[in-house]
């Protein structure tokens, strides 16, 4: 009979699969039994770089767990050899690295099903997940596809800037500011030339007087001439 401290042991592990398979986005659980220790390396790298956990489990373990996680179909593939890959969030990386193996293997390493969501799927679906891009390239394709139409309307924004935006409205109000200044000096001059005009024509008013006096001259050179 297992002694208190192994049967501590056991429900904390239980405790921390059935955490595992409820906070995670998906699963896949594998037989291993074919694959070399230098494949099991490889794998488990790349595993690792794609954030997801790979854990070799028992099955009444992961058994227990599952009924705890409400996946209570997972115990029906649950013999021979276990591991356990779970990705926290990216819902294909699992299925798409481990299909990969089991692809390459010949059935020396197999896929025995997985789950998605919180809900248990087989392996034709781990296959069409597999099939799928990883999650970045999927948020970096929907971002591209939002940045798109923004990076279209900048550029028209800074095209209209360039062209015919606020630069260009300010410029005729400087060009009015020279019209103005030319308009006052025209409206001015004649107001200078007005008093000049009527003192020149007043000088041809003065000359008639001169005769009037040379007049009376000339009759008093005749009037001495019979006095002699």
């Amino acid at each position: 009979m297992p002694s208190e401290k192994v049967l501590e042991l056991k429900k904390k592990a239980v405790a921390e699969l059935t955490d595992s398979l409820t906070n995670s986005a998906a699963g896949v659980i594998v037989d291993y039994k074919g694959i070399t220790v230098a494949d099991d390396t490889k794998l488990r790298k790349e595993l690792r770089e794609a954030g997801v956990k790979y854990t070799v489990v028992k099955n009444t373990l992961l058994g227990l767990a599952a009924k705890g996680a409400g996946l209570d179909e997972l115990t029906n593939v649950l013999e021979g050899t276990t591991a356990i890959a779970v990705s926290p969030e990216d819902q294909t990386a699992a299925a798409r690295i481990l299909q990969k193996y089991a692809d390459a293997s010949k059935g020396k390493f197999t896929i025995k099903s997985g789950y998605l969501d919180g809900k248990v799927i087989g392996t034709d679906m781990i296959e069409s997940l597999a099939k799928l891009p990883s999650r970045d390239i999927l948020l970096a394709t929907v971002c591209n596809a939002f940045n798109a139409p923004i990076s279209a309307f900048a550029r028209v924004i800074q095209a209209i800037v360039d062209k015919g935006g606020a630069p260009a409205e300010e410029a005729p109000a400087e060009e009015a500011a020279p019209a103005a200044e030319e308009a006052a000096p025209a409206e001015t001059a004649p107001v200078e030339e007005a008093p000049a005009a009527p003192a020149e024509e007043a000088a041809p008013a003065e000359e008639p007087a001169a005769p009037a006096e040379e007049a009376p001259a000339a009759e008093e050179a005749p009037a001495e001439t019979p006095a002699e």
